[in-house]
């Protein structure tokens, strides 16, 4: 019998070991996260005590080796996104910040001092990292921004602002970029360094259970080993990024597999007109267009991790993966909603909830449009860019 949710039998693709890591946390998610995630959402908060969580359960950090790393395959790790996403975005998102922005800029530019003082407390969730890039009037250009080290001595001073930046006020240390007098560097900032303060970002319509945060830098004096020693220039932050957008390849099609479900399982017990709504045709035409993205999403997903997982995958190609999922995504979660009706819009099932979180999902680290623009490059090799 054809599984619904798995209609093409992608789960046969998968090694035992894939599958032990998507069941575990799986697991984790239904015991967790759904039984509290509408209230984390409503109230805007995430409980920095998952951190500790995620750590136990050994997903922060996982496709990094060392430093109590797991060394994970990148499909394992795809796998362990896609299932903390059908729990919420923000809760991927405290993950992929964590693993594949602050330890892996870490882990692949870090002094080895710089990589024994912290990966091993982050990945077991003792110490929380974020990634101060984007700048309030710099997001897709960030070649423009306007945060600066200089020189002092052996020290650096620091001063500008980050914005849009999670985990923000829970890091303990930010890992910053700032222009200096040769190139683009990157810096370990710990929290209750003199002249380092965050302010959180209220008001959110999107990722509520998550926090974002505003990094201010006021002649922040840093000493000379708070330096990524191999990060020098653009190149360092944006191979850090294609980490986490590879994650955001596989956390997209999670929360579009639980609007999907819900929308499935809405349709076969909901009754209008005496019989349940997923006996109409224009119903079933909804569910088998999302049916439809919902699985190639999640092939594509697989054959790029495979890819990442032999080497063969370049940043262009995870441009694709991002652009083609998000939107799939969102296609998927804006049909479930209108499926369910009025029911839609409410906390009791999960829809809204990821539809509002992937409008960010959509935006961040790369719009849309910039991946547009990556893809239009990488076929044509003319740059569009300005």
């Amino acid at each position: 019998m054809i599984d619904p949710l798995d209609f093409l039998a992608i789960d046969a693709l998968l090694t035992a070991e894939e599958k032990l890591v998507r069941s575990q946390v799986r697991a984790f998610v239904d015991a967790r996260v759904l039984p509290n995630v509408a209230r984390w959402f409503e109230e805007g908060t995430f409980p920095r005590e998952l951190a500790r969580e995620l750590g136990k359960l050994g997903v922060l950090g996982m496709h990094l080796s060392g430093y109590e790393c797991a060394g994970a395959s990148a499909v394992a790790y795809g796998l362990a996104c896609l299932e903390l996403e059908a729990g919420d975005t923000g809760v991927r998102s405290f993950a992929s910040v964590q693993g594949s922005l602050a330890m892996y800029a870490i882990h692949r530019f870090g002094s080895e001092e710089q990589r024994s003082t912290w990966l091993a407390p982050m990945a077991r969730g003792e110490r929380i990292g974020c990634f101060g890039l984007t700048e309030p009037d710099f997001g897709s250009n960030p070649a423009g921004m306007r945060a600066a080290a200089r020189r002092d001595g052996d020290d650096w001073i620091l001063r500008g602002t980050k914005m849009w930046i999670t985990n923000g006020s829970l890091a303990d240390v930010a890992v910053v970029w700032a222009q200096t007098a040769d190139d683009v560097r990157g810096f370990l900032v710990p929290r209750g360094t003199r002249g380092f303060t965050t302010r959180d970002i209220d008001r959110k319509l999107s990722l509520r259970a998550s926090t974002t945060s505003e990094l201010v830098f006021d002649d922040c004096r840093l000493p000379a080993d708070a330096l990524l020693p191999e990060a020098r220039g653009l190149r360092a932050p944006l191979r850090v990024l294609d980490e986490a957008r590879y994650g955001i390849v596989w956390g997209a099609m999670g929360a579009a597999r639980s609007c999907y479900a819900a929308a499935l399982e809405y349709a076969k017990s909901r009754e209008q007109f005496d019989r349940p709504i997923g006996g109409f045709q224009l119903v079933q035409a909804r569910l088998v267009a999302m049916l439809l993205e919902l699985q190639k999403g999640t092939l594509l997903a697989l054959h790029l991790g495979r890819m990442k997982d032999d080497g063969r995958l370049q940043s262009p190609h995870i441009s694709f993966g991002k652009l083609n999922n998000v939107q799939s995504a969102l296609d998927i979660a804006r049909s479930a909603r209108a499926l369910l009706g009025a029911n839609g819009v409410t906390l009791e099932y999960p829809v809204m909830r990821h539809m509002a979180n992937l409008e960010s999902v959509s935006t961040y680290e790369g719009t849309s449009e910039i991946h547009t623009l990556v893809l239009g490059h990488a076929i044509t090799g003319l740059a569009a860019f300005t």
